[in-house]
This record gives C-alpha cells, sequence and structure tokens, in this order.
C-alpha cells in the first residue's frame, strides 16, 4: 500500500512562520515517510495510514503557538504499491515534457 498525503502545519501569527513551519517539518524525520516540502506544505508519503497520522500528529505537536492550523489531505491507494513520483511521470509523458514551467529544477529558493 501507498499512502500520500498533503500536510500543511502553521501557527496563526503575524510576522514569519518559517521557524514554526521548520519544526514541523523536522518531526517528519522521526517516521518511516519520505516526504518533499513546497510553498504549499509538504506532501508526505508512507507505507501505512498509520504511519502516516503519526508523522503528521508529531508535525502538528511541534509547532509552538496558541493556535495552530493543520490541513491533512490524504490519498490512501489501497490495491497499489506505486510510489507517488509515478502521479507526476504519468503526467509530464502526457505532456512530453517536466510539469513546470520555465524548465528550471522546480527547487524553491529557500525564502
Amino acid at each position: 500500500m501507498t499512502v500520500v498525503a498533503l500536510l500543511s502545519v502553521a501557527p496563526v501569527v503575524e510576522g514569519s512562520m518559517a521557524g514554526e513551519v521548520a519544526k514541523a517539518v523536522a518531526a517528519l524525520d522521526d517516521f518511516d515517510v519520505e516526504y518533499e516540502t513546497n510553498p504549499m506544505g509538504t506532501v508526505i508519503e508512507a507505507d501505512s495510514v498509520e504511519e502516516l497520522m503519526a508523522a503528521a500528529t508529531a508535525a502538528h505537536e511541534a509547532v509552538d503557538g496558541d493556535r495552530v492550523s493543520t490541513v491533512l489531505k490524504i490519498d490512501d491507494k489501497r490495491t497499489s504499491d506505486s510510489p507517488a513520483s509515478e502521479k507526476v511521470e504519468a503526467v509530464e509523458r502526457e505532456l512530453g515534457r517536466p510539469a513546470r514551467s520555465g524548465g528550471g529544477d522546480g527547487g524553491t529558493d529557500g525564502g
């Protein structure tokens, strides 16, 4: 089984959330999950729903603040062991090119 999720965890504060978001992302390292952070959240891939939920809970709890907003969207592929990267590869095959503009590497500038 492959479980893929989009996780967004953020404190409800004014100003930069980067430090607290970094705590949430770092918390994922304690779990057997693959993840990639992008400007809208972090995509997580796990072998089980239980592992994914434990990782998401740890990320949520890692953020300090009086109020924390967490959004979790799960795609539970119960009949397939295909990695999440195959979804992107399928779209790129249809496009005949990388699924991003400008031909860049798709990474963020860290800011």
